[in-house]
């Protein structure tokens, strides 16, 4: 037997309400439509479903064995509708975010606290990464959105990129370089001092290799890290002169309660061109409202 699905939504709504009346209201059909609807199934089913007294409406004995076997389904469908409108009003849904350790913490922390305040039952997912990885992780579809400083030369033409702000590099140092703190210093002065640079895989120390390369000066670490904020507690102690973005040495400033902090920035006759943070998403593929919210979020600034 063919099952006709909208019999069965008929007999579901006349039984939940033991009216055919409150039934046609319900599926905004007419009284009448509802009982040839019944009789149809009862047709069908060829059994009785519902006994009529007066007024009254009650399930037989074979009437409640079906609505019992039925009810689940609807149930399963009803939730399912208004999971599929929770997540279109965003009280439910997942967002999955590719970004490195620094621009997480040092940049994207107000943003989360924003869209968590706003939409507090969507889950949010955060992936630490490179940003060259991050980018392939965007390709292969394993997260929805990825933080990137630019230039990145991993962001390819399948990509969409939205700049959401601009900053600059800097060198910092202790008080063990006192005599730099005043000073305008050449860019071919600094091999000269022990630099602490991140590892030549990020996009950082990449930005920074190719801006030397140009300048054609040479540069090498005394000790590579993976962290910046690593490389602004070696500054602290003295270890050598940390290339960071400024925006994580303000933000470190910050949370220390900056007063007497030893750290200084060093002036450069050549300053480093600004970069810039970009959120990027896959170009051809849909994303979530919740997804499309935290977007729109970054964008707004």
């Amino acid at each position: 037997m063919m099952i006709n699905y909208e019999l069965y939504k008929v007999f579901y709504q006349v039984a939940v309400n033991a009216s055919f009346s409150l039934a046609a209201k319900k599926l905004y059909i007419s009284q009448s439509a509802v009982s040839q609807n019944i009789k149809k199934l009862e047709k069908e089913l060829q059994t009785k479903l519902f006994n009529r007294q007066a007024k009254q409406i009650k399930l037989t004995e074979t009437g409640q064995i079906l609505f019992d076997h039925i009810e689940p389904a609807f149930n399963l469908i009803e939730n399912g509708e208004k999971g599929i409108q929770a997540i279109q009003a965003l009280s439910k849904g997942e967002i999955h975010l590719g970004v490195n350790d620094t621009i997480a913490k040092d940049f994207l922390l107000p943003y989360l606290n924003q869209f968590h305040r706003l939409y507090p039952e969507i889950q949010i997912q955060i992936t630490n990464r490179t940003s060259s990885t991050c980018s392939k992780l965007l390709k292969q579809h394993k997260v929805d959105l990825i933080i990137s400083n630019l230039p990145n030369q991993s962001l390819t033409n399948q990509l969409e990129v939205n700049i959401i702000s601009q900053f600059n590099d800097i060198f910092i140092a202790n008080q063990n370089f006192s005599k730099l703190k005043h000073k305008i210093i050449e860019l071919n002065e600094l091999p000269n001092y022990p630099l602490l640079l991140l590892e030549k895989k990020t996009t950082t120390r990449k930005f920074l290799d190719e801006f030397f390369r140009i300048k054609d000066v040479e540069i090498e670490a005394k000790i590579e890290l993976g962290s910046v904020d690593l490389l602004i507690e070696m500054a602290k102690i003295g270890l050598g002169i940390a290339f960071v973005p400024e925006y994580a040495f303000n933000s470190y400033l910050s949370r220390i309660n900056n007063a007497n902090e030893k750290l200084f920035k060093l002036h450069l006759k050549n300053k480093l061109p600004a970069r810039k943070l970009a959120v990027v998403k896959n170009k051809d593929v849909p994303v979530s409202n919740a997804v499309n919210a935290f977007l729109k979020l970054l964008l707004s600034g």
